[in-house]
């Protein structure tokens, strides 16, 4: 499926601008750890699918460790 709407970094750059816009006024709070947050779980579910649950070739794929990667899916309860 390609996205025809922009580069991945276009679309969190809009996302974010509504976000900020849509807090009428109020300044963002704790938005660095919201917005990984946000991120990083549809990246690892993502990556996982890909690679059929393989932690080492999801690891590999992603450009970490396998032990960061099991800390950062037993967080976002992706697998058990």
């Amino acid at each position: 499926m390609k996205n025809n709407n922009g580069t991945l970094r276009e679309t969190v750059e809009t996302a974010l601008h509504d976000y900020i816009k849509d807090l009428d006024g109020e300044d963002p709070c704790n938005l660095y750890d919201k917005i990984i947050a946000e991120i990083e779980k549809p990246l690892f579910t993502t990556v996982m699918d890909h690679c059929a649950n393989n932690q080492s070739k999801a690891a590999s794929c992603l450009g970490i460790n396998r032990g960061t990667l099991r800390k950062k899916l037993k967080q976002y309860q992706i697998i058990q």
